[in-house]
């Protein structure tokens, strides 16, 4: 992985092979491969290879006594599609249920607590379920299928990916109440999230710090929503000099609440985190800020993404430099704002 860290991706690739042919079984080395292969568009390997990572020891999957779904109708039998990673895996495939439902059957969806309520309006849905601590299931059902298995499943290349711009639906109510609460300021709105999931492996490298954000403090009449949780979300108190900024942690309950919120912002602003899949899910503007070596679903050499429409993506050149990128995103957002202000 430090070569992969590194960008050295065909040569990551060489040694990941060189690690299965001493050992085939070797989940971590599969599961890698799977990443640098779908990082470079090899899709077809990549899906296949990804499946490794339910044997990884830090990413074991529960164990159904019924079978795994392998794509073939259903023919009325009832399916459970289960989330098994992140909150922001969870919204990215999604968008795959319609595709599930299309094959026949009575599509069961267990997902997250915080992402309960956002999605259970979503299209392919006939009946959702909050996942618990236990995973004791009382639904009844004939087969199972991980969410993130879904793209394999369908065989998705970068052609086939569906990227409707807006597969989420906001609650109105709620929209309307966050309209209410900020509709008074006039100023371009920005929400903002600096630090991902402290616990993921790749956090050190994909999160920056609210104090990077400082350069865009030069731009006039903006307002700063922080959409952060978690520990990161006390930068706020100490914001950087002259920035407007309003914190919104205890307001978010979840996803709802933030999706909410969103919709009555003008752009977000984000590193690689569950909001940005929000964000892209519900049609948002939103630009997001890359590492040098992103995770593998952000692709190499582009500012756009296949997988959501309305996102923008500001890439590391050089390996740790935030400077270079909130320096790209500054030009851009003045440009913006100035149209805005028009």
């Amino acid at each position: 992985t430090a070569l992969q860290e590194q960008g050295k991706l065909d040569e990551a690739i060489a040694s990941y092979d060189r690690a299965i042919a001493l050992q085939s079984d070797y989940a971590e080395a599969h599961m890698n491969r799977s990443f640098a292969l779908l990082l470079t568009e090899n899709f077809e390997q990549g899906w296949q290879e990804y499946e490794w990572r339910l044997r990884a020891k830090d990413r074991a999957s529960p164990t159904f006594q019924q079978p795994r779904w392998d794509g073939s109708p259903l023919n009325g039998r009832t399916i459970l599609v289960h989330a098994e990673q992140g909150l922001g895996d969870t919204i990215q495939f999604i968008r795959y249920l319609p595709l599930v439902k299309a094959r026949g059957g009575h599509v069961i969806f267990e997902c997250q607590k915080p992402l309960y309520r956002l999605l259970k309006s979503c299209a392919g849905i006939d009946e959702i379920i909050e996942r618990t601590s236990t995973r004791k299931l009382l639904a009844q059902f004939d087969l199972y299928i991980p969410l993130p298995s879904l793209p394999g499943i369908f065989g998705t290349t970068l052609n086939t990916i569906p990227s409707d711009s807006s597969y989420i639906t906001v609650d109105p109510d709620l929209v309307t109440q966050w309209r209410i609460r900020l509709g008074h300021n006039e100023d371009f709105k920005i929400g903002i999230v600096w630090a991902g999931n402290p616990d993921h492996n790749m956090d050190r490298a994909r999160s920056c710090s609210l104090a990077d954000f400082a350069p865009l403090v030069d731009i006039p009449d903006l307002t700063f929503y922080s959409l952060q949780k978690g520990p990161a979300s006390a930068e706020a108190n100490d914001p950087p000099k002259g920035m407007k900024i309003v914190n919104l942690e205890d307001e978010l309950n979840d996803f709802a609440d933030t999706a909410a919120v969103i919709a009555n912002l003008d752009v977000v602003i984000s590193v690689d985190t569950a909001v940005v899949h929000l964000a892209g899910a519900i049609g948002k503007t939103v630009w997001t800020l890359l590492p040098f070596v992103p995770d593998w679903r952000w692709l190499q050499n582009r500012d756009d993404t296949p997988w959501y429409p309305t996102m923008r993506l500001f890439r590391q050149t050089p390996l740790n430099d935030w400077t270079g990128v909130f320096e790209q995103v500054k030009k851009v957002l003045t440009k913006k704002v100035t149209n805005y202000i028009k």
